[in-house]
C-alpha cells in the first residue's frame, strides 16, 4: 500500500535530478563560504607581508611605534597617540553607550505595555542597528561639532560611535533578558520579592552572559570605525590627547592617513598599525569570553 502511495506522489519527480540539484546547491553555498574565507586568508595575509617588509626593508622600529606620537616624517612617526585615543574613545563610548542602552532594554521588557507604540519602538530600534555609521558622524557633527561649537574633540567621537553602538546594545540585552525563564521571576516574586528586586537579583545576572556578549561584539564593530571619526573632524593630530576635551586621532583614522600617503613608508606604518589594532581586537575578545565565561559559572 505504502509503495502505491510513494509512485502515485513522486511518479512524475526525476529524483536523480533533485539529488543533483541539491549537490549543487550544497556546492554554491560551500563555494559563498569558502570565497568570505579565503578574501579574509588574503586579506591577513597582505597585511602581514606589510607588517614584515616595514620592519625589515624600512626599519620601523616597534619600541619607537608604541612610544611616539604621530608625525609628518615617517621616520619619526608613531601610534602612541591613536592607541591612547581609541582606549578613552571606548571608555567613553561604553560609558555611554551600555547604562542607557541596558536601561532601555530592561524598560522595554520588564516594565513597558505590550502596545503598539512599543511595538513601534522596538521595530526602530531593530532598524537603527542597520543605519550606516556615516549617518551617526553627521548627527555628531551636526549637534555638537558645529551646533554647539565643541569642535573635534574626543568626546564628540564618543557621542557618535555611542550612537551607533547603542541600538546593538539594546537589542541583544533584550534577546538577553528574553532568555530567562519566567519561572525564575515567579520564582522570586514567591518569596516575596519587589519587581525591581527580582529584575536586580535575579533576572539581570542570569542575562549578565548574553548582554556583556552584545556589549563586546558592538565595541568591537565601534574600534574599527573610520566614518564616523572623519565626520567629527578626527583627522591627523601628531600629540596625545589628556581629557575628552582634546583633539584626538584614533587608530582607524590615523592608518586611514598613513594609507592615503604616497610614501611607501607610510603604507608599511599603515600595516603596522593594523597588526596593532587586530591584536587589541583579538584582546579585547578574549576579555569579553573570560567575563561571560565567569558569570555563567557564578550564576
Amino acid at each position: 500500500m505504502s509503495t502505491d502511495t510513494d509512485e502515485g506522489l513522486f511518479g512524475d519527480i526525476d529524483l536523480g535530478w533533485e539529488h543533483t540539484k541539491n549537490k549543487l546547491f550544497l556546492g554554491l553555498i560551500f563555494a559563498a563560504s569558502m570565497f568570505g574565507v579565503v578574501m579574509l586568508a588574503l586579506l591577513l595575509l597582505d597585511v602581514a607581508h606589510t607588517f614584515y617588509v616595514g620592519l625589515t626593508e624600512f626599519n620601523i622600529s616597534l619600541v619607537q611605534f608604541f612610544t611616539v606620537d604621530g608625525s609628518r616624517r615617517p621616520e619619526l612617526a608613531g601610534f602612541r597617540g591613536a592607541i591612547i585615543a581609541s582606549v578613552m574613545l571606548m571608555l567613553f563610548t561604553a560609558i555611554l553607550a551600555f547604562f542607557i542602552g541596558l536601561g532601555t532594554a530592561v524598560y522595554l521588557e520588564e516594565y513597558a505595555p505590550d502596545t503598539r507604540i512599543t511595538r513601534l519602538l522596538e521595530a526602530n530600534l531593530a532598524n537603527l542597528a542597520g543605519v550606516p555609521s556615516i549617518v551617526y558622524g553627521l548627527l555628531a557633527l551636526a549637534a555638537l561639532v558645529n551646533g554647539i561649537g565643541t569642535g573635534p574633540i574626543l568626546i564628540a567621537g564618543s557621542v557618535a560611535l555611542a550612537l551607533l553602538v547603542m541600538p546593538i546594545i539594546i537589542v541583544s540585552s533584550q534577546e538577553a533578558l528574553r532568555a530567562v525563564p519566567d519561572s525564575v521571576r515567579n520564582g522570586s516574586y514567591a518569596t516575596g520579592a519587589t519587581k525591581w528586586q527580582t529584575i536586580k537579583e535575579v533576572v539581570l545576572p542570569a542575562a549578565m552572559p548574553g548582554i556583556l556578549t552584545g556589549t563586546i561584539l558592538a565595541l568591537a564593530r565601534a574600534i574599527g570605525e573610520t566614518a564616523p571619526l572623519l565626520m567629527v573632524g578626527a583627522l591627523f593630530t601628531n600629540r596625545m590627547p589628556f581629557g575628552p576635551l582634546d583633539r584626538f586621532s584614533g587608530m582607524p583614522t590615523q592608518i586611514y592617513g598613513w594609507a592615503a600617503e604616497p610614501s611607501q613608508h607610510f603604507i608599511h606604518l599603515a600595516g603596522v598599525g593594523i597588526v596593532v589594532l587586530l591584536s587589541i581586537l583579538l584582546t579585547m575578545n578574549g576579555v569579553a569570553i573570560y567575563l561571560r565565561n565567569k558569570y555563567e559559572t557564578e550564576v
